[in-house]
């Protein structure tokens, strides 16, 4: 006899609270194997094909795509064991018209019978533990529909999460945990005191999205900040905001109040967007920054990279050499690759050095960390510039790839620009920034010439060091540009 079985969004691994729905892979019908993926999701770190640990008959599917959805959530519901094909519906196979409901997920007992391969977080090879039948409370609908295999985030009745017939509801306060997972939504509503208690999730089971508090924090602006509440004895014991009467029927819509003029188009900042926004604010906040700059005469760096990819081998990328020279650089001024703990009140020197450098893609800035760059050569340190970064515009990034740097080279010289004031890599404690390479007028032993200049800055945490080490740093790297051959006193 055939199990419904229910996957659900699993740990994405590097704290990560959410994913939202790119593109589902499989239909309502669908045959699927163990460990075929079945949705695309995005990160705030990156682009997710979720494989499913189950294979059989997708009976449903949770959640359209656009929809933000916290790690725990059911993603989908897949029938297996024999008899699994009568769990294919009689509707159009494209359609999530045979979406199980809750009542037919396996209860306490049942198992799986096939393994899936340790392949996601919570997922193993091992038969899957004992499952407690879900009790949703009274009055709540269910998460699937007779109409829909979506539900979750987004799929309120009116399209917005937390609201019902143009007002944010919010329920009784109540005595036990707050349904909250993410740690942001926490954070979100603490910043603008906003009580958890008084809303109610538009999430699985109750669950409080970030959606549901945005909502609630907009429907305050619009009230002019004041978050009146009508807390009289309504029949159906909610507490009721009034904040937007006037604008009942614009979901979201206006800054502080004030109805979106036509033509204007509201962007999201969530996904990579979102994570860079909130990681700059922060550094902003947080980091006490300085920058310093210098302009540097590149031509023999130039000449040098030129002679190298003469050679036989394979080629050498001028990144990689601004890479070996940084790296060179941080063994001289380790001050620069450290971190705060502002908790210790303590500075962090790093022993290593996990090189990120920028990279723009299509879904946004992006910082791959290059590991152990201070081991590596500038022929390694090319081919893992390559890997990572045709991995960056093609949205294969994990987690992993995306964090843990300790100092970052930033090459927007790409861009035509000649310099800059980077922002510091919250929580890394500075950045080179590098601009184009063009001839210019250079005064060279003591003659006026067309030369190859690049101008260097470097951001810094003022915390962390001194102007004079700072400069000193900056100085030595622009000394390794302008001779090359200064480097071989570290290699």
């Amino acid at each position: 006899m055939a199990q419904v079985l229910e996957f659900k969004l699993p740990d994405l691994g590097e704290g990560l609270t959410e994913a939202e729905i790119v593109r589902w892979l499989v239909q309502v019908g669908d045959v699927v194997a163990v460990d075929q993926p079945v949705v695309e999701v995005e990160t705030a770190k990156a682009m997710v094909e979720v494989p499913c640990p189950y294979g059989g008959v997708v009976t449903a599917r949770f959640g359209e795509e656009g929809a933000e959805l916290p790690v725990g959530a059911p993603l989908l519901t897949v029938a297996v064991g024999e008899g699994a094909e009568g769990h294919r519906p009689a509707a159009d196979p494209g359609t999530d018209g045979g979406a199980a409901r809750a009542g037919e997920q396996p209860g306490a007992g049942e198992r799986r019978s096939e393994g899936s391969g340790n392949v996601l977080v919570g997922y193993g090879t091992s038969e899957a533990p004992a499952r407690r039948r879900r009790v949703r409370p009274q009055g709540r609908a269910s998460g699937a529909t007779a109409g829909s295999g979506t539900a979750g985030a987004g799929s309120s009745g009116a399209g917005v999460p937390g609201r019902a017939n143009g007002r944010v509801r919010a329920a009784e306060p109540v005595d036990g945990p707050v349904p909250v997972i993410s740690p942001l939504v926490r954070r979100l509503a603490r910043e603008n005191d906003l009580d958890l208690r008084e809303l109610t999730g538009s999430g699985p089971d109750g669950l409080i999205l970030r959606a549901d508090v945005e909502y609630a924090l907009r429907a305050a602006a619009a009230q002019g900040g004041r978050a009146t509440r009508e807390t009289g004895p309504h029949p159906d014991g909610t507490v009721r905001e009034q904040a937007l009467a006037a604008t009942a029927g614009a979901a979201g819509a206006g800054v502080a109040g004030s109805a979106v003029p036509p033509g204007d188009v509201r962007i999201p900042l969530k996904g990579v967007r979102g994570a860079v926004a909130d990681k700059l604010a922060r550094s902003r906040r947080e980091i006490p920054d300085a920058t310093c700059w210098v302009d540097a005469d590149a031509t023999e760096l130039m000449r040098a990279r030129a002679a190298m990819n003469a050679a036989s081998g394979p080629k050498i990328s001028l990144v990689a050499l601004l890479a070996r020279i940084c790296t060179a650089a941080l063994a001289r001024f380790p001050e620069l690759n450290s971190t705060v703990d502002t908790q210790a009140r303590e500075i962090v020197r790093f022993d290593h050095v996990h090189l990120g450098f920028a990279a723009q893609t299509d879904r946004g800035l992006v910082v791959p960390v290059v590991r152990d760059a201070h081991a590596r050569d500038a022929e390694a340190l090319t081919s893992e510039f390559a890997r990572l970064t045709e991995a960056a515009r093609a949205g294969r990034l994990t987690p992993g790839e995306l964090t843990g740097g300790t100092f970052t080279l930033n090459n927007y010289g790409v861009f035509g620009v000649d310099g800059s004031t980077p922002i510091v890599n919250h929580p890394e404690a500075a950045m080179l920034g590098v601009g184009r390479i063009v001839p210019k007028p250079w005064v060279h032993e003591g003659e006026l010439a067309v030369r190859q200049v690049v101008q260097l800055s470097l951001t810094f945490d003022h915390r962390v060091c001194d102007g004079g080490t700072a400069g000193g740093f900056l100085r030595y790297v622009a000394d390794c540009v302008e001779q090359p051959a200064v480097l071989l006193r570290t290699l």
